[in-house]
């Protein structure tokens, strides 16, 4: 009886075996669900919806993005985290995906639910100021915020993102304050800096530099360790006085861990291929990142030292939602 039991697992495994390299070797066999877990209007979403048409094109499905905006990225990665791993279900991810880890109390853990495909782009973040507000350069800012403790207002995207420990942390080098106003994403916050709801906005440059180049919003300072040429002419933090400050942006592309490798191979490929087509390429550099198309080991380095460098900055300076 054991032998025969023995020998009906091993058919039933002789039959799974071409069943799944069947999957494997058709996908995609259905529409690709993009989460992209942001608003409408973001940095995310603009990155994605660039990519996107190419993206499905190679690969011959369509790609369908998701909106799943709210809680600092949380809920349309915690979505991530629960999606099949089947390849039918991916995510761009933004730089909130490291600082989460800390400073929110998730169910998953980014790099045991998530697999890295792909580090897509990195860029700076920049300070903005509305036009009508007397602030030349970010010295100002601090001078203004030193007088009057609080008083000035600088929006974001989300509490507890880069954009937010970024501030927090600048606050704290050269003991001043502000009042963080959180947005649920990028796309309701750049509308309120560009009417004036804020006088400040701390953000990626994607969102804001047809606003900077139009003059609403005047750029006051960039997170690279020197000026960059995404918002020429402007001084990083460290080169007015914040010493070697550095905070980069950056997107990534995860699928769902436990997706079959050869599945993640294709999609690898053609995130590559697609990301480096000159016209692709361009038009997402144009906005105001750098495009990396890393490999997944170069991704899944990444962002575990983000998760490890952010995480250490949130405990050391006791960084909280309510920053």
């Amino acid at each position: 009886m054991m032998q025969r039991r023995n020998l009906m697992t091993l058919a039933a495994l002789g039959l799974a075996a071409p069943a799944v390299a069947r999957a494997q070797g058709n996908w995609p066999d259905r529409p690709i669900r993009l989460i992209v877990p942001w608003a409408p209007g973001g940095s995310t979403d603009t990155v994605a919806r660039l990519f996107q048409p190419r993206l499905a094109a190679l690969l011959g499905q369509p790609v369908v993005i998701e909106n799943r905006g709210g809680a600092s990225g949380s809920i349309g990665a915690t979505e991530m985290a629960r999606a099949p791993a089947d390849g039918s279900t991916w995510m761009l991810a933004y730089d909130n995906e490291a600082p989460n880890q800390t400073l929110l109390r998730l169910n998953y853990q980014t790099l045991e639910a998530l697999v890295p495909v792909s580090l897509v782009a990195t860029g700076p973040l920049v300070m903005t100021a509305h036009k009508d507000t007397p602030f030349r350069n970010f010295q100002d800012v601090v001078a203004a915020a030193k007088q009057d403790p609080d008083r000035l207002n600088y929006a974001t995207s989300g509490v507890g993102g880069l954009a937010h420990i970024a501030t927090t942390l600048l606050q704290q080098q050269s003991s001043f304050r502000m009042t963080h106003v959180p947005y649920r994403g990028g796309g309701p916050a750049v509308l309120a800096a560009i009417s004036g709801e804020v006088p400040l906005f701390m953000t990626n440059v994607v969102i804001v530099s047809q606003h900077i180049r139009a003059g609403t919003l005047r750029p006051l300072g960039v997170t690279t360790r020197g000026e960059t040429r995404h918002v020429p002419g402007t001084q990083s933090f460290a080169q007015q006085g914040f010493g070697d400050f550095e905070a980069p942006t950056w997107w990534a592309f995860f699928g769902r861990a436990g997706t079959p490798q050869p599945i993640v191979d294709r999609m690898h490929a053609a995130l590559t291929q697609v990301l480096n087509e000159p016209e692709v390429k361009a038009r997402i550099e144009e906005q105001g990142c750098d495009i990396v198309a890393s490999s997944p080991s170069v991704a899944r380095s990444f962002v575990a030292s983000e998760i490890e460098r952010w995480g250490k900055v949130i405990r050391d300076n006791n960084i909280r939602l309510d920053s």
